[in-house]
Parts: C-alpha cells; structure tokens; sequence
C-alpha cells in the first residue's frame, strides 16, 4: 500500500451507520438539481430565441423596403451578434429563429399561456404590452408591432416552451404539423431525451402510430428507452447549444488511450520537419444540426492544405470514410483560404494488433495533384508503424502502472 492510500484510509472512519444511503441521497439530489437547472436553461434559451425570431420577422414587415432585405439583414445580424455574443448566431441560426417564431406564432403562444393563467384563476390578456417587459436582444429601433399580438417577457415564455431547444431543432425538422405536434407531445408525456426524440423522428414513429391498428399498445412500446438514448446531467449541462448560449468553452473528455494517442501524433508529426504546422485539436464543427470534432488539424506548408486527422480506437469502416469526406467539405467551404489547395483527410485506426493509416484523396480535383500529395506527405505504412508502437508503449506503461499499484498493496 502506498503512503497516500496509508493516509487515507487512516483518516476515514472505519464505518458509519447509515453513510452509504446519506451519500446515495445526496447523490440523486445533485443529479437531480442538475437537470433542473439543464431544464431551466434551456426554457430561457428556447424564449430568447422565439423572441430573436420575433424581432426578425416584425422589422422585416415594417415596411416595403425591408421586405426585399431578406439574407442580407441575417448576414449583417449575424456578423454583429457574432462579434457581441460569439458562437451560435450564425445565418442559418438566425434563419433557424426565424422559422420558430413562424412555427409557434404568438395565437399558439396566447392560447397556452390563457390555459396556464385559467388553472390558476387568471387570464392574461392578448393586448400589446409595452416592449419594455422583454430584455434588449437585438436592436428594437424600427420594430412596429401589430396591436393585437401581446409581447411576452422571456419568464412568460420559458412556460410554453419545456422541451430542450435541441428537441425544438429536431421538431423544426418535421414538415407535417399533426406530426410534429404529436412528437412534441409525445417527448413531453414521455419524457423523451433529445436522442430518443431523434430515433423517433427517424424510424416515422408517428406513421406507423397512425397506421397501427392497436394504437395504445404502439404508444406504450414507443415510450420505452433504449440503452442509447440515455443523456446524463452533465451531458444536459454541456449540450452544445447550451454552452455556446452562455458563451462557455466546450470541454470535450477524451478517453486517457485516444488521448494520449493524439497527443503522440501531434508530436510525432511535428518532428517530422517544418512542413506541418499545428492549428488545433478537437476541433469543433456543426454539420446540419449534428456537431462533429475533428481529433487534429494541421496546416502542410509546402502543399498549402489543411490536414484533417480522425483517430478510431477500432477497425476501419465505410462510415469512417463517410465522415472524413463530411469534415474536408466542411473545411473546404469554411476554413480553408482561396489561395489554398484543397485539404486533405487522414484516418488512423488504432485496431489492436493491426494499426492503419489511410489517406482520403478521392475529393481532389485531378490526379497530379493527388501524385503531388502523396509525394510530399508521410508514407501510410510509417504512420500505421508509429501508431502501433504508440500504442503498444502506452499500454506497457498501463500494464507497468497497475503491476506497481498491486506491488504497492
């Protein structure tokens, strides 16, 4: 036993009757208030984003000249919030706001807040309030509201909208509205996480629902989880939508082996010579409404293209390729300069006993400058060789680790 685990074991108490329930129930009431505070955030978020959404589309109607400004406003909206807020108010964010406020208009938003206000013996009134019950998001000057819509402070509107904005995206999604009402009640009676809305959403839950001739049964079998749609509090809490609203860095834990794997390559292909320069690692993207992170990003001098670099603990597969050929559009379209030729991919699968090393050239535009790459960048058998003996050395240390740990006790 090491002098560490002497001294811990000398300053706990042998036993207490009744810990092990005290600590389990503080354990459920952490994890609990976690979530609540995971729910209330995104109710804020949901409210402010309907309002954004709101805000776009009455200074669109506020006269004829802006009717024709369309995504030159989201543009110029985004490139300013941006600058304020950072992250998340991308165009197609801000076109995503937009379409919400459509989707939910304000009569959907008065008739579930006049249902709430009747439960509790009052009934709000649909006429127009001052703005001055909203906090300032976007710039007012110009906004002329219609009369007859009441404006919502964002407290009010967190009530209507108690599904994660994520789930709102996925719902966005949906082109029939008795289907998507039904999977937005469906999610709420349910208590759906954001991944089983997804399989829901995907697998036509709400066609073959209707199709079903024992429609309670269907119902009742759609309501069980799967193992995979399990999210946990601190996923609720570090959902990407949420950290980039709170203007927050994404921390994204890798596990020790991956992590201590990329942290080998990075160097190893830095010693390489002066060719590669590093950019960044874990590189975060959003495809659609999924968010991908690429293992490595390095910039290669000489051919003036990015390196994208995706690490697999298992065996190659056809996703995998599918994957790289998603990151190097992406990074073609957003992070790549004019000047530059087109980035390339590396996947590196660290399958036990059988390390591979795999160039995505098949996107460049002619074979000469495919030749060209391969000429300039490190052979694929070098770097399955440097990968396997990477890993085989960190598992050493492993196993050297917990023989010593054994010795010690």
């Amino acid at each position: 036993m090491t002098k560490r685990q002497e001294m811990e074991t000398a300053l706990r108490p042998a036993s207490i009757d009744g810990y092990d329930e005290v600590l389990a129930s503080m354990a459920e009431l952490l994890e609990s208030a976690r979530r609540t505070a995971a729910r209330a955030t995104n109710a804020i978020i949901t409210a402010t984003y309907w309002e954004i959404g709101r805000r776009i589309v009455e200074f669109e109607q506020g006269g004829k000249e802006r009717a024709g400004y369309g995504q030159a406003l989201l543009e110029r909206l985004s490139s300013d919030l941006s600058t304020r807020f950072g992250k998340g108010f991308s165009r197609q964010n801000l076109q995503r706001f937009r379409e919400f406020y459509l989707t939910y208009s304000p009569k959907q938003i008065c008739s579930t807040l006049s249902g709430k206000s009747e439960d509790h013996g009052t009934l709000p009134k649909c006429s127009t309030l001052s703005s001055e019950t909203i906090p300032s998001i976007v710039p007012t000057v110009g906004i002329k509201s219609e009369s007859s819509i009441r404006k919502y402070s964002l407290t009010e509107l967190s009530q209507v909208f108690p599904l994660p904005w994520s789930d709102y995206v996925l719902l966005l999604s949906v082109q029939n509205p008795d289907a998507r009402t039904f999977y937005e009640a469906e999610a709420l009676r349910g208590g759906w996480t954001v991944r089983q809305l997804a399989r829901q959403i995907d697998s036509q839950f709400y066609e073959r629902t209707a199709l079903s001739r024992n429609k309670a049964a269907m119902l009742k079998k759609g309501a069980v989880p799967k193992p995979e749609d399990a999210v946990t509090p601190e996923e609720e809490i570090k959902d990407p939508f949420v950290l980039e609203f709170l203007g927050l860095k994404d921390e994204y834990s890798e596990s020790d082996l991956e992590a201590a794997l990329i942290s080998q390559l990075e160097s190893f292909l830095l010693e390489l010579g002066s060719d590669f320069a590093f950019i960044g690692r874990q590189r975060r993207l959003r495809i659609g409404d999924e968010w991908y992170r690429v293992d490595l990003l390095f910039f290669h001098r000489r051919l003036r293209c990015l390196i994208i670099i995706d690490l697999k603990l298992g065996k190659l597969t056809h996703a995998d390729a599918g994957q790289m050929h998603l990151y190097l559009n992406y990074a073609r379209e957003h992070w790549a300069h004019t000047d530059e030729n087109p980035p390339v991919g590396l996947i590196l699968c660290a399958q036990k006993d059988h390390a591979l090393a795999r160039y995505a050239l098949e996107g460049l535009p002619n074979k000469v400058l495919a030749a060209e790459y391969r000429t300039a960048l490190p052979d694929e058998k070098i770097l399955a060789e440097e990968l396997e003996r990477t890993r085989r050395m960190l598992e050493g240390r492993t196993s050297m680790h917990s023989l010593n740990v054994n010795v010690d006790k």
